[in-house]
């Protein structure tokens, strides 16, 4: 069945780069969940994220013919990472200390509790956007290569001092030293 879904994917990646409106369509029906949360994550702010998202859609179909028709998904996020990033440089900022309350992260279905919340949103965004692609996308360091243009012995080091960071947040949050969250 994966096998099936997969190559109806690939399918739909070579059909977005002839196709019209209806292909865009469905290739925003099928992604726009996803990179939704993953640019909320990035940015950690919901309405910022629809934004850059309604922009990553249209500038993949406005360079859809700079597109080869392999791995949609991956092209997807790369232009949707990047356009998050960017945005965050329009804010000049690269980390967060404190956020406004209205930009907590409305998936709450992912089972996140408010101390990981509040510690991942003292990560960097980068960091941010790795974790969340290895944890909750549960990508691949190779498929994680393709978005963000860095080396997957690379990113397994971030991954690692990420999670590291992570957990030391958490810690400190907690005002312990040890926790189950040491070996996330």
């Amino acid at each position: 069945m994966r096998n099936e879904r997969g190559e109806a994917m690939e399918d739909l990646g070579k059909e977005f780069v002839t196709g019209g409106e209806d292909t865009l369509e469905e290739v925003i029906n099928f992604y726009s969940e996803k990179l939704l949360r993953y640019a909320t994550a990035i940015l950690c702010d919901y309405q910022e994220a629809e934004d850059i998202v309604q922009e990553s859609f249209i500038a993949a179909y406005q360079n859809r013919d700079k597109f080869d028709g392999n791995n949609l998904s991956a092209w997807l996020y790369k232009i949707t990472y990047n356009r998050s990033l960017n945005q965050l440089k329009k804010r000049k900022i690269f980390y967060f200390s404190e956020i406004r309350g209205e930009a907590v992260l409305p998936e709450r279905d992912e089972g996140l509790s408010d101390e990981t919340l509040h510690a991942l949103r003292k990560l960097k965004p980068k960091e941010r956007a790795l974790l969340y692609n290895r944890i909750m996308d549960e990508r691949s360091y190779e498929e994680i290569s393709l978005i963000t243009g860095i080396t997957p012995s690379t990113l397994r080091k971030q991954y690692q001092r990420a999670k590291n960071k992570l957990a030391k947040y958490i810690n400190s949050e907690n005002g312990r030293k040890e926790s189950k969250y040491e070996q996330i």
